[in-house]
């Protein structure tokens, strides 16, 4: 019995928690370019049964073994999802992955369609998932933490590659600087849609997040380097995904620590 607690200690401890086998390539490239393999292991691709067979819908974040964080604007009661996991290429087969029916999810239940709030949703898996180099969980913020302006973080997910243009096969990363609230709510950006439990992230016109990424994270390294997710892709502008003090706006994780732990203890 001894020596199975020191096993399971040894592999918590390899698989902490933002922390990648496989860490990412970071660069300053203007737009999204193709992720190193595996180096945000945390990420999803969550999908819907929609059009008759499994297709990707959005992203999310894998958070612990058997729980995934996404956008309440995603889930559709009229459909069943499934999450795949372990992902680079959504076309391929590829060792390491794995599916896992969604059992339970669970939106926020002050989530306003009209206007974003709220805009954050759980999703327990049907069996927990074994940690590898290929799968393992993000860390997340403190509660109440708030990022200053400009902080470099990544969004990354499988969206279209341009406003019209088709979804990504590979896992895509953007370099995507947070603009603070003052600024993301002046009239001339966001106005009063940005609220003080978003994030706003880039805004220069040449790189965002586009459809497809919705649900999924904004990374942000800590000190330490691991890797933190600040953000949930919840809305961008209706005029494209790459316009002019329209920056990416995310749902603030740091604002719903205390909900996602009661969700978590409840279900």
């Amino acid at each position: 019995m001894r020596s199975l607690v020191v096993l399971t200690f040894l592999v918590a401890s390899a698989y902490g928690c933002g922390l990648p086998t496989f860490p990412p390539v970071l660069s300053r490239v203007v737009a999204g370019e193709d992720v190193r393999p595996h180096s945000w292991p945390w990420q999803v691709s969550l999908q819907s049964d929609s059009s008759g067979r499994w297709r990707h819908v959005c992203g999310g974040s894998l958070i612990s073994s058997e729980w995934v964080l996404t956008a309440a604007h995603c889930i559709n009661d009229r459909y069943s999802y499934r999450v795949q996991l372990g992902k680079h290429s959504l076309k391929m087969s590829e060792e390491g992955s794995v599916a896992r029916l969604a059992a339970t999810i669970v939106t926020h239940e002050d989530y306003n369609t009209m206007l974003s709030r709220n805009d954050i949703a759980l999703i327990k898996l049907s069996s927990p998932v074994i940690f590898s180099d290929t799968i393992m969980p993000a860390c997340l913020p403190d509660r109440g933490v708030v990022l200053p302006h400009d902080t470099p973080c990544y969004v990354t997910g499988w969206g279209r590659l341009s406003t019209s243009g088709p979804l990504a096969d590979i896992l895509q990363q953007a370099l995507l600087p947070v603009v603070d609230h003052d600024t993301c709510s002046q009239p001339d950006w966001w106005g009063f849609l940005a609220t003080d439990k978003m994030v706003c992230a880039g805004g220069d016109g040449i790189t965002a997040g586009c459809n497809g990424d919705s649900g999924g994270p904004l990374n942000c390294q800590n000190p330490d380097g691991s890797w933190d997710v600040h953000g949930v892709v919840s809305f961008g502008s209706g005029q494209g995904c790459n316009v002019f003090q329209k920056p990416n706006v995310f749902t603030q994780v740091s604002s719903y620590i205390n909900w996602m732990n009661t969700v978590m203890t409840t279900y």
